[in-house]
């Protein structure tokens, strides 16, 4: 799936959800809805990886982490210290584990990030890996789970029934 797809994807299943996703930013953020303006998920220029990441941390935050600005989180940028390393792994683990989810679903490659050149992602993604199994029964046990719908309709869209939606939003 190419980026627009994945972004007409989540558009379309959450149509109801007063959010849109919007592809071709330098930076991914997240604005949450104001007064006639829909929340924005934007997502870096034309990744699908991209797409599909900023999609899990959405579907991860609850409805008060959805109100704010990027979901509350303020980024550190790399370089890290070990202790603001280990806190940038803490609070992606399970956004990873969910993008993997979705990256298999959607037939797009998935790449664990450590967002810092400095830092192999060889152990981060060995952390995703465990955390995977958990994320798939959250996505599958919890009640009207928002993921648990994207993914669904990934794997739709993935075997053609999605069709090609570059240009349609």
């Amino acid at each position: 799936m190419r980026d627009c797809e994945v972004a007409a994807c989540f558009n379309r299943v959450f149509a109801d959800e007063d959010t849109v996703m919007i592809g071709g930013a330098s930076e991914p953020l997240y604005v949450p809805a104001s007064e006639g303006q829909p929340a924005r998920l934007f997502y870096r220029e034309d990744f699908a990886a991209s797409a599909l990441h900023e999609a899990a941390h959405w579907c991860i935050a609850g409805s008060g982490r959805r109100g704010q600005v990027d979901f509350g989180y303020v980024y550190v940028p790399p370089p890290r210290d070990a202790q603001a390393q280990h806190q940038f792994f803490a609070a992606e683990i399970r956004t990873q584990a969910l993008e993997s989810l979705f990256a298999q679903a959607a037939g797009v490659k998935f790449r664990a990030s450590a967002d810092n050149l400095e830092v192999s992602p060889d152990v981060f993604a060995q952390q995703i890996a465990i955390a995977r199994p958990d994320m798939h029964r959250w996505c599958m046990d919890s009640a009207d789970c928002r993921a648990r719908r994207f993914l669904a309709a990934l794997q739709h869209a993935a075997i053609g029934c999605g069709g090609d939606q570059c240009g349609a939003g």
